[in-house]
């Protein structure tokens, strides 16, 4: 079974709601918004998990993205990692993702990584979510040091770390 990376007792935020966006939980029941997001936003969203990653392939499959959802649900209700999607407020549109996960290097807490599809991305988006996102972490969330990928740490040094 996996092992959560929160305290037991700790109550993880359902949502982060502000008045552009709103986090909730990503499951299954969000494929068709999901996949319309990534799919349109291909380009865009290479190399969001780090140059080397390959995701999202231009021939991902709907079905693909539907397991995918599976297993972020699957590893929210087992407190291993957390997936949120980022809707428009009357939740027409996804306008992106948000993942904690447990950390693969020595000294973090977590691992945050975020996107926003590319429409969203040329509003100015991606910068409101990241500051959003960031405060939201400090404020809700029992982690002391975070990393924030091709953010706040480069790939380059962040590949070299253990």
């Amino acid at each position: 079974m996996y092992k959560p990376f929160v305290p037991p007792d700790f109550k993880v935020p359902e949502k982060l709601e502000t008045s552009k966006f709103r986090l909730r939980m990503l499951g299954v029941a969000d494929v068709v918004k999901d996949y319309d997001a990534v799919m349109t936003s291909i380009n865009h969203l290479q190399g969001i998990f780090g140059p080397r990653s390959k995701w999202p392939l231009k021939d991902l499959t709907f079905e693909q993205d539907l397991i995918d959802l599976g297993w972020h649900q699957k590893e929210f209700q087992t407190r291993s990692s957390f997936a949120y999607t980022v809707m428009n407020l009357d939740e027409s549109q996804c306008l992106g993702c948000v993942y904690i996960f447990q950390p693969r290097k020595e000294g973090f807490d977590a691992e945050v990584y975020m996107w926003v599809r590319k429409s969203a991305s040329d509003k100015g988006l991606d910068s409101l979510l990241y500051g959003a996102v960031k405060k939201w972490i400090i404020e809700k969330w029992p982690f002391s040091k975070v990393a924030y990928p091709g953010r706040e740490i480069k790939w380059e040094t962040w590949n070299s770390l253990a």
